[in-house]
């Protein structure tokens, strides 16, 4: 018997809520470890079967299956919000990338977590069940205050896999970090949400209410939550520090999930934003500074999971400055693609980190000879994310470059043009010097990680290939229509794509260009290297929050407590003098009453 699409959205949105259920409850299943790595997995597999379930079903079909599940906040004989489902060509297209990436990290997690603690162990995949839960809470969400309320646990979930190493000063530090940079792009989130409750007297999506004037704030608060959640200048602090967890926790929260989730955010509430034009430039402004500052720093690493990180941070960037330029498909399709290749380029560095034991680029160095599976699967990561064509990445970072140009953003567009150039650059100085070159002493022992490793690397290194050529087919799940063509832009990029990497290959490999052809940018170096923006907040944070704090504290102690204290002493004081009225001698209190009805009787006769 055939499930109905409801159902499968059920079983997508429910079955890792069972499995995190199952191993944060039942102790010694947790404690077991690979037993309870196979209840997560089962849910996460589950949610995949269902995901491709309705996405097949949505291939022929337009229009969004609404489901309401729950009615919340009843209200006027109406409930204010439903908790329910919304079953569209977008939320299916996410659900499906979420449910794919979770799904091949939970399976390459076998490998490279199975020297782990039985109970770590089993913690660590509890967590992934229930990020996974938020996740797809957050996708399905048919309106704006369960997507909240997903998005806040995806928050929560995120705060526990960076702090898995919890016993780690700088993993513990990492993920408070990342809880409170983001939650104060919440609180703008929280805000704007609000503030268009009261505009259109409901938070489900397809609003068609104009917001007039409110719209500058209300979608300026909805950005600011954005910039958060997927790393946009200068809130993109967090996620850097967040490469302390384990590197499947970065593959899954930090290149396809969790930063995804402002960008898909971005694409639901359309609507909204293009009710602001002011709003939208600044996003195309904030994306490209952000994918080109980002990319700057990503040349100077030598972790590698930094690289890849500032590489997120530089994506996000193109894909929030394609949203800022009105083209919500070309966003959401960078994001797709970005998705695969992003993904892949972590598990890889994973399988590399597993084998060599170090993050440092520069004392890995010939493991192409030693890990042939995972340098090619590494190279074409990496090609599809510097846009090399005919891979995903040059599909999706043509359109986002078209839309920018269409809308006429010069500075915007000359930043991201420089952005491609740097991100083929600082990924062939990656691969020149981890994967060729001499070998290091380290890499002389590296090995594969074995089939739980290798399977999930092969199927993402597939959707790297060939996930771009689907765009046109996607795009009309989301009511967009997406035309790839030869373009001059697209040209261009190609260009200086391949440009890039023939630089890296001609500085790291070969060194026919020395690196002190390149000192007059070694200022610029040493700004990127010096972290100076986490300085700035820092700063902030002792010369303006503490000082706020202590000032605030002063008033509630001397001021606020003291009027209270104060009013306490006279009471006390007060008590202590009328108490001496209170002699025991029955005559004084008889004389007392005689004195106060005299004064009764003659305030009477004299009113």
């Amino acid at each position: 018997m055939s499930l109905t699409p409801i159902q499968w959205g059920l079983i997508a949105l429910f079955a890792p809520l069972v499995s995190a259920i199952l191993i944060g409850l039942y102790a010694p299943l947790r404690r077991a470890g690979r037993p309870a790595a196979v209840v997560s997995i089962l849910g996460a597999s589950l949610s995949l079967v269902a995901a491709l379930a309705l996405f097949a079903d949505q291939l022929g079909h337009e229009g969004a299956v609404v489901v309401e599940l729950v009615r919340w906040l009843p209200g006027a004989g109406e409930s204010v919000v439903d908790v329910g489902l919304r079953l569209d060509g977008v939320s299916l297209s996410m659900l499906l990338v979420v449910t794919v990436v979770a799904t091949c990290v939970q399976v390459f997690s076998l490998g490279y977590m199975a020297d782990e603690p039985p109970p770590d162990f089993g913690r660590y995949f509890g967590y992934h069940s229930l990020f996974i839960f938020a996740m797809n809470l957050l996708v399905v969400a048919p309106n704006m205050l369960q997507l909240f309320a997903g998005w806040e646990l995806v928050g929560l979930t995120s705060y526990l896999l960076i702090g898995y190493y919890w016993r780690k000063p700088s993993a513990a530090r990492a993920a408070v970090k990342a809880f409170w940079v983001t939650k104060l792009g919440d609180v703008g989130l929280l805000i704007g949400i609000i503030i268009l409750y009261a505009y259109t007297g409901s938070f489900s999506f397809g609003w068609e209410v104009t917001l007039a004037g409110a719209a500058p704030l209300v979608t300026g608060l909805l950005f600011l939550g954005v910039m958060g959640k997927s790393a946009q200048f200068p809130l993109h602090v967090w996620l850097p520090d967040a490469m302390e967890g384990p590197t499947p926790v970065s593959a899954l929260l930090h290149a396809a999930t969790m930063v995804a989730a402002g960008v898909f955010l971005l694409v639901r509430a359309e609507p909204l934003f293009v009710q602001a034009p002011a709003t939208q430039e600044l996003m195309a402004y904030v994306g490209a500074f952000t994918a080109l500052f980002a990319a700057v720093i990503a040349v100077v690493q030598t972790d590698i999971k930094k690289v890849l990180a500032y590489s997120t941070c530089s994506q996000l960037g193109y894909m929030v400055c394609a949203l800022g330029a009105g083209s919500a498909a070309a966003g959401f399709f960078h994001l797709t693609t970005h998705a695969a290749f992003k993904a892949l380029l972590f598990l890889a560095a994973g399988s590399v980190i597993h084998a060599v034991h170090t993050n440092d680029i520069r004392e890995m160095g010939g493991l192409a000879r030693r890990m042939k599976l995972t340098t090619t699967v590494f190279v074409i990561g990496a090609l599809a994310l510097a846009g090399v064509p005919g891979l995903s990445g040059f599909f999706s970072k043509d359109l986002v470059l078209e839309a920018v140009l269409e809308r006429g953003l010069w500075l915007p567009l000359a930043a991201l043009l420089v952005g491609v150039f740097l991100t083929a650059f600082y990924m062939g100085r990656v691969i020149c010097i981890a994967f060729l070159g001499e070998p290091s002493e380290r890499a002389e022992h590296a090995r594969e990680g074995g089939a739980s490793m290798g399977l999930p690397l092969v199927v993402l290194a597939a959707l790297a290939l060939g996930a771009g050529w689907f765009g046109s087919d996607l795009a009309t799940l989301w009511g967009a229509e997406i035309h790839f063509h030869l373009s001059p832009i697209g040209i261009a990029a190609t260009a200086l794509g391949l440009a890039g990497i023939g630089l890296s290959y001609l500085v790291y490999q070969t060194r026919q260009v020395p690196a002190s052809a390149f000192s007059a940018l070694e200022p610029i170096a040493r700004v990127a290297r010096s972290g100076f923006v986490d300085r700035l907040w820092l700063s902030g944070y002792e010369n303006f929050l503490l000082r706020l704090s202590a000032t605030v504290a002063w008033i509630d102690r001397y001021l606020v407590d003291g009027m209270v204290n104060l009013a306490g002493y006279l009471t006390i004081h007060a008590g202590r003098r009328l108490r001496k009225l209170q002699t025991g001698n029955v005559q004084h209190y008889v004389y007392a009453v005689i004195a106060g009805a005299i004064v009764l009787v003659t305030w009477g006769l004299w009113r």
